[in-house]
């Protein structure tokens, strides 16, 4: 199996991935004919290889290189799980792990597909399973939860180490609750999800704000 993903490395080589300020996505240099980015985040990108389609590979930022082995850990210790990829290694800067299909559910957002109440269901059952290893399950966004087969899988697990709840899920679960039928199955501009996406993350308080961050979502949109 590992000579498989090998054929990637030298590709992988190639390319370097530098963290940005203010919790924004990395930055990208390097090319490789074989190489496609296939998702990018604030501390790494993620490729998929030509030659070893079935594999997805993690690279961090040179500056963050320490949360490898780390989120190679937190993949041991969950283990075998419908809610989550595989993780088959780990080297100095990448994971290597199961290519995930599907669109994520901020690509969903923006083009009006139809998110099911399963994958909400889904979400909450993978947190309790991870809780229930010993983890905290942290960094649950748009962007790292995939809709596959009508059902939730989460691609993210580098901060189950960390300690304290971010509310990011709650908030969006909420959020879901109440306002998805506004906006189901119509696209939403990217200008405007950004936007809400960068006033989530600069709020100062994020366990006490969602009220008033979602009174200010919605007199933007009564503007337009």
């Amino acid at each position: 199996m590992e000579s498989d993903w090998i054929k990637a490395i030298d590709s992988l080589s190639k390319i370097k991935v530098y963290s940005n300020p203010n919790n924004e996505p990395v930055t990208i240099n390097g090319d490789a004919d074989d190489i496609k980015c296939i998702g990018i985040g604030t501390d790494a990108a993620v490729f998929q290889s030509l030659s070893a389609p079935a594999y997805a590979f993690k690279l961090y930022a040179k500056d963050k290189i320490n949360k490898v082995k780390v989120e190679a850990n937190v993949y041991q210790i969950l283990g075998d799980s419908p809610f989550f990829p595989t993780c088959f290694a780990s080297y100095d800067e990448y994971l290597v792990l199961s290519y995930e299909k599907g669109k994520t559910l901020f690509d969903c957002i923006l083009q009006g597909i139809h998110i099911p109440e399963q994958v909400v269901k889904d979400v909450e059952v993978a947190r309790e399973y991870v809780r229930n290893k010993g983890l905290n399950p942290r960094d649950i966004h748009l962007k790292n939860i995939i809709l596959q087969n009508g059902r939730a899988k989460i691609i993210d697990v580098s901060e189950y180490t960390m300690s304290g709840n971010d509310f990011r899920w709650e908030h969006l679960k909420k959020g879901y609750e109440q306002y998805y039928h506004l906006i189901d199955g119509n696209s939403v501009p990217f200008w405007l999800v950004e936007t809400i996406r960068k006033w989530y993350n600069n709020r100062v308080d994020n366990s006490s704000s969602y009220e008033e961050f979602t009174k200010n979502i919605l007199k933007l949109l009564y503007k337009k």
